[in-house]
């Protein structure tokens, strides 16, 4: 159970941010009472703020009365440095290793213990993925993320390593060691690949963005298997190389 935010020592601001926080990805379209709930709001307090906040643009009620995130919020959060400093920079070079691939291209940056996607480009022959622009996904599943967590600090290595592992198909690596054996791979290799462990269907190959000796992204593509890898991750080293030089220029 949320913990309740209805007391009279409560800020208006941590109740506003647990209205917005109650939302993720799967959570995408809130009832008043489901938002409520989650936020640990009394009912009427949901209601007068989500009012406040589809009013600004913060929320928005669909036809069906349920509440979605609204408009505002991303504009608001286009504005955020990882936003408008590394997506930017990015973008030429996500666009011509889709066109060079026609392969669905991910930008991820590491947030906490998940994967971040900051940008996706895609089209009508790419392999269908579940991510999303914002959307956040486990670290140990995913070929961004692997490649993150290989170049994270120890400790949050450890923790995740120490922590029960989801599985998403039957080929998600959920064994600790395996996994461990794996990352050590990556900074082994550059790279990072998966087979079918986040989708059906849908292999990733990874490699890092790195900048001063430091990852700062990572950059991967999804394809129907791993078979075109040795001509792929060249292409996506020239890429990431590219990335990087933008970034210690600007």
């Amino acid at each position: 159970m949320p913990r309740t935010l209805a007391g009279p020592g409560v800020s208006v601001a941590s109740r506003v941010l647990a209205i917005l926080g109650s939302f993720d990805t799967e959570h995408l379209a809130l009832t008043l009472t489901e938002m409520a709930q989650r936020a640990g709001l009394t009912l009427p307090t949901a209601h007068r703020l989500a009012g406040e906040l589809t009013e600004w643009g913060a929320l928005r009620r669909t036809a069906g009365g349920r509440y979605v995130i609204g408009r505002r919020m991303w504009d608001l959060g286009l504005l955020a440095p990882v936003q408008t400093g590394l997506r930017d920079v990015a973008s030429p070079f996500l666009h011509d290793l889709y066109g060079a691939t026609l392969a669905t291209v991910h930008l991820a940056v590491r947030d906490g213990n998940r994967v971040l996607y900051l940008d996706r480009v895609s089209g009508h022959a790419s392999v269908p993925v579940v991510s999303k622009v914002g959307s956040r996904l486990p670290l140990h599943s995913t070929g961004v993320g692997k490649v993150l967590l290989a170049y994270a600090p120890a400790e949050l290595r450890r923790e995740v390593l120490a922590a029960p592992l989801p599985r998403f198909t039957p080929y998600t690596v959920i064994a600790p060691r395996r996994l461990e054996s794996q990352l050590q791979r990556v900074a082994q290799d550059g790279f990072a690949t998966t087979t079918e462990e986040m989708t059906l269907g849908a292999c990733s190959i990874a490699i890092p963005v790195s900048v001063a000796g430091r990852t700062v992204a990572s950059l991967g593509v999804v394809v129907p298997d791993l078979r075109g890898r040795k001509r792929l991750v060249p292409a996506m080293q020239v890429a990431a190389q590219g990335i990087a030089r933008s970034l210690r220029l600007a």
